[in-house]
């Protein structure tokens, strides 16, 4: 299929928009990982926001769910643990393995952290009308939809 200029150039502009979101979105995910705790590198906050989401779940699980390898996953649940950020007990039915799930302080650090990166992202968006909200997230499922 031939393409015009404008339509290329417009194509060239949305892959630089798109490179933009993920730095800013980077940014922001290293900047939500150094609030959550400063001692745990960015990739701990994705480990305790699955869990928040999704609840106790084996280290496996885990690391397959945040596309993490399980070897790297595990050092920072060990760490996670020792900060008293998660508990471990052994899973139900298999004694060599566990189960791990967010501490109280875990919950409370996940909360508050969401809740910053939550105030960042509505400040961007807080003068947009809805019909711009409505439009933007229409076009970014168009994107993102399977083929």
């Amino acid at each position: 299929m031939q393409t015009s200029p404008d339509r290329h150039d417009l194509q060239l502009a949305l892959g630089e928009r798109i490179n933009a979101l993920l730095s800013a979105t980077r940014s922001l995910s290293e900047r939500s990982a150094a609030h959550f705790h400063p001692q745990l590198q960015p990739a701990a906050f994705h480990i305790a926001r699955w869990l928040y989401a999704y609840g106790p779940a084996k280290p496996s699980v885990i690391a397959e769910a945040v596309g993490m390898d399980r070897s790297s996953t595990s050092t920072l649940i060990g760490k996670m643990r020792t900060l008293g950020l998660l508990a471990a007990e052994q899973s139900p039915g298999d004694r060599r393995s566990i189960t791990v799930e967010l501490t109280p302080d875990g919950r409370t650090r996940v909360a508050a952290t969401m809740g910053e990166r939550g105030k960042e992202f509505y400040a961007r968006t807080e003068d947009w009308s809805t019909d711009d909200l409505a439009q933007l997230v229409a076009l970014l499922g168009r994107l993102t939809a399977e083929p």
